[in-house]
């Protein structure tokens, strides 16, 4: 499932082609994909794209108008980028938004749908939806020692727990730790808390780090194997290339498909 580094890195890419974009479409493949009732999704068309930020796990983009899309990718959701008029995979993708510069395909492998959509109305409404886990990249070390001491979990399940720690799942909780998982956090001292709060912060900046640069690769991938580009003297390279084109996570946080 993405996490905190893979979800700056979306919003980062999502920031760069959605900001000021009016969406003129929405598209539901799959009915299911939608939790919310009201307001309709329909309501988001013809608005603008103020923002684009993190809730826990979630993808939030905010129109004008205090109009909210909460996206949960869970473990197989995807967000592709399609030129505009481009195909869409046509089995896995459960929602389309059409916006002047291309398409934001939201995509699902598998059988089982978890990933879903949720338009919510208002901030008041957004922040019910809110686990109110802490941001480790922002939170002082009294607070973090606080907050992964107050219940009697092991420290696996603390750092996991997104009413704790915002954005933190299994992958990169085996990363911070420092102690063995199935320690009790309330016995930790202020002596470990510092130590995994740093470690905290230096695993979720690295890695976001570490996932930047595979998207900048991709899309060089991608750009030398669009129909403008220079033919391949090996046709075996050729396809190799092309295949690159869609690229999904935890390799590339977002893919882009040429039309």
């Amino acid at each position: 499932m993405p996490e905190l580094p893979d979800i700056v890195v979306y919003i980062e890419h999502l920031e760069a082609r959605l900001i000021g974009q009016r969406l003129a479409r929405v598209r539901l493949m799959s009915p299911f994909v939608l939790r919310s009732v009201a307001p309709p999704i329909a309501s988001a068309e013809g608005k603008k794209v103020v923002r684009v930020r993190r809730m826990g796990k979630r993808i939030v983009i905010a129109f004008e108008g205090e109009l909210f899309l909460v996206l949960h990718l869970m473990i197989a959701g995807r967000l592709r980028w399609f030129e505009r008029d481009a195909k869409l995979p046509g089995r896995i993708t459960l929602a389309a938004f059409e916006f002047s510069g291309g398409t934001l395909a939201f995509t699902e492998a598998g059988t089982k749908r978890r990933a879903s959509l949720h338009v919510v109305a208002g901030e008041a409404a957004l922040a019910a939806m809110d686990p109110g886990g802490l941001d480790v990249l922002a939170t002082g070390l009294q607070e973090f020692a606080d907050r992964l001491k107050r219940e009697n979990h092991t420290l696996k399940r603390a750092l996991t727990d997104p009413r704790s720690f915002s954005g933190i799942g299994n992958a990169y909780s085996d990363e911070i730790l420092q102690s063995p998982p199935f320690a009790k956090a309330w016995r930790c001292t202020d002596d470990f808390a510092n130590p995994a709060r740093c470690a905290a912060r230096r695993c979720s900046a690295s890695c976001t780090r570490r996932t930047r640069p595979t998207t900048a690769r991709a899309a060089r991938r991608a750009a030398r194997s669009s129909p403008t580009a220079p033919s391949r003297a090996c046709s075996r390279r050729a396809g190799r290339a092309r295949s690159t084109n869609s690229i999904e996570w935890p390799t590339l946080a977002i893919a882009w498909v040429q039309g």
